[in-house]
């Protein structure tokens, strides 16, 4: 399963530059096979709440999460502690060590265009990269690479 971080979300709700890579991985992988956290979820509608945005949060939460078979998963209090703990290791800012925490928890490959994820053992992978692959390879964490461009949210 992948982890489908903020970033890659909001690159389609927004229009970015990225979009259609988006829409074609969203096109091309099951739904079930696609996991956002609690964390990911609340910064897409702070994002989109500050664009004031609201129509296209609600519209993302009924059309691509509710129903569709999109696992939410969220972290308990012994998961938080672990977040501070990789935020210091790795080191990560706190929203990108609470997805690399979920993933590795849930054992779940990241989907993200932020290349903070580069430095980790567990890796990244872009939408595109993806799509690049056999769909078994879903299944495995990415290989640490190294990437000259990314965006952060």
């Amino acid at each position: 399963m992948l982890l489908v971080d903020a970033n890659v979300w909001l690159e389609l709700l927004l229009d970015q530059e990225q979009a259609g890579q988006v829409r074609d991985f969203l096109r091309a992988v099951p739904l079930d096979e696609l996991a956002i956290t609690d964390f990911a979820l609340h910064s897409v509608g702070v994002v989109l709440a500050r664009n004031k945005r609201d129509d296209l949060f609600v519209r993302f939460i009924s059309d691509l999460l509710a129903d569709t078979g999109v696992r939410y998963v969220s972290l308990d209090f012994a998961d938080l502690m672990a977040v501070t703990e990789t935020r210091e290791r790795l080191p990560l800012d706190f929203d990108d060590a609470y997805q690399y925490v979920a993933a590795e928890k849930h054992g779940l490959t990241m989907v993200s265009f932020d290349a903070d994820f580069d430095r980790t053992e567990r890796g990244r992978k872009t939408p595109a990269e993806v799509l690049a692959e056999p769909p078994v390879a879903h299944d495995r964490p990415a290989a640490k690479t190294r990437r000259s461009r990314a965006r952060k949210v």
